[in-house]
């Protein structure tokens, strides 16, 4: 659970394998992996990662902008 958890990719995508392969700053790799894990923890937790993934995008946007 602790290396390979389900919610995070399928086994060959897995969410950590993509952020350091597209070698991605904090903001985008935690919309990766929010968007990634999107509904996988429970029809309950679908709309909060997504709402985490638009908070981490908007921030990104936002440093490009300063």
């Amino acid at each position: 659970m602790i290396n390979h958890p389900s919610h995070y990719g399928d086994g060959t995508y897995e969410a950590i394998k993509v952020i350091e392969a597209w070698e991605l700053d904090f903001n985008l790799g935690n919309v990766l992996k929010y968007i990634s894990r999107a509904g996988k923890k429970g029809e309950w937790k679908h709309k909060e990662d997504l709402e985490k993934a638009a908070w981490y995008l908007n921030r990104a946007i936002q440093n490009l902008k300063e």
